[in-house]
């Protein structure tokens, strides 16, 4: 999945963002739904409704699993976290964490909320459908919402990492052992356990002639498996970076070049001889943004002597940065969520060093051969 989708708008502050699997999962739940399901349950009725009903079903399906998301987002904002987005994806929703919940319980109450509120998804659309009897399609579309809803918060039960019955299982894991560490990697191995799991009966499914379910099946416990084996490298990363500072990895000798400077001048003059990948930007001295390599190769070549360092840089006001005594590993999610490869390290409002994924995985690796 990537990092940002397609931004649709904001609700409680929170950025709504489509992935680009998104419209994929749209148009084949639709079309499952206008050619196998509606007409196998409700034969007679024209083409142009089954495939007017499977649209309508496959968005309010996805609404559904917005509202589930907000659900979480809500109650991690009871508990003081911050979630500056939810995306629609491939196989639902993820709601994105500014920082991991501060205890147990906090972590029990954001998951369990999600499960929660399909079931009452489910409850209300299934005491609508008497309501729509002068309707055979809204019948259809409430008693496929009812469904879809009761699956959703059945599935998401399981305890497996990523899923939040596997995020409830980390918060009891982590209440009778008081470790964070142990509950995530007990979460994230049940979670792989579960996905294999899945797999083995979507191709079992498959080779006994249930080919599509099979597949469908296969696909969500690898996705789940992959998910699950990410987070437990990422936990061993978080314990190998935990008591670790920024100031400990980040480079004190950075390019520096000014809003004026071609980007011709920075690319050949400054960044090729000291293989840089950025440089920070100033004006007599104060700081006002920072510019990459990414940026400079989205200019055509022959554009570089003409082109200022000031019309492709990341603005001040826009950027992001951390303190030097930030924590090693808070600086490596900030990067993630933000979608940068470095961080200007500021120190009353000075720059005093920047910080890059290469610096971080450079001094992961000699804080390890110094443990060896």
């Amino acid at each position: 999945m990537s990092r940002h989708g397609i931004p649709i708008g904001r609700i409680f502050g929170i950025s709504i963002d489509l992935d680009l699997s998104w419209f994929l999962i749209v148009g084949l739940l639709t079309w499952s739904l206008a050619v196998s399901y509606f007409p196998a349950q409700f034969p007679g009725w024209p083409a142009s409704e089954y495939w007017a009903l499977g649209f309508i079903s496959a968005i309010l399906l996805f609404a559904s699993v917005l509202v589930h998301e907000l659900a979480h987002s809500v109650v991690a904002g009871h508990f003081g976290l911050f979630v500056p987005r939810i995306t629609l994806f491939l196989f639902g929703g993820v709601s994105q964490l500014a920082t991991e919940p501060p205890s147990a319980a906090a972590e029990f109450w954001i998951s369990v909320v999600g499960p929660l509120t399909s079931f009452a998804l489910a409850a209300f659309f299934w005491e609508l459908e008497p309501l729509l009897a002068a309707s055979q399609p809204l019948i259809a579309l409430a008693s496929y919402l009812a469904l879809l809803n009761l699956v959703l918060a059945v599935f998401n039960l399981i305890p497996g990492f990523p899923l939040d019955g596997g995020r409830i299982f980390r918060a009891a894991v982590w209440r009778f052992t008081n470790s964070y560490h142990q509950a995530t990697v007990s979460a994230g191995i049940s979670g792989r356990f579960f996905g294999f799991l899945l797999i083995f009966y979507g191709v079992w499914r498959a080779l006994t002639g249930n080919i599509i379910d099979g597949v469908w099946i296969a696909i969500i416990g690898w996705f789940l498996e992959s998910a699950a084996g990410s987070q437990l490298q990422q936990e061993t990363l978080r314990r190998l970076l935990g008591g670790h500072k920024v100031a400990d990895a980040m480079q004190r000798n950075f390019p520096v070049c000014g809003g004026e400077d071609s980007i011709e001048h920075l690319a050949v003059g400054i960044l090729q001889p000291l293989r840089s990948r950025f440089a920070i930007v100033t004006e007599n001295g104060v700081l006002t943004g920072i510019v990459t390599m990414a940026a400079i190769r989205e200019i055509p070549r022959e554009k570089w002597p003409a082109t200022t360092v000031a019309q492709i840089m990341i603005p001040l006001q826009r950027m992001a940065n951390i303190e030097p005594n930030a924590p090693l590993w808070s600086a490596l999610e900030k990067m993630g969520r933000d979608g940068v490869n470095q961080l200007p390290v500021l120190q009353a409002g000075g720059v005093v060093g920047v910080l890059s994924r290469d610096d971080i995985v450079h001094y992961l690796g000699e804080v390890q051969t110094l443990s060896a």
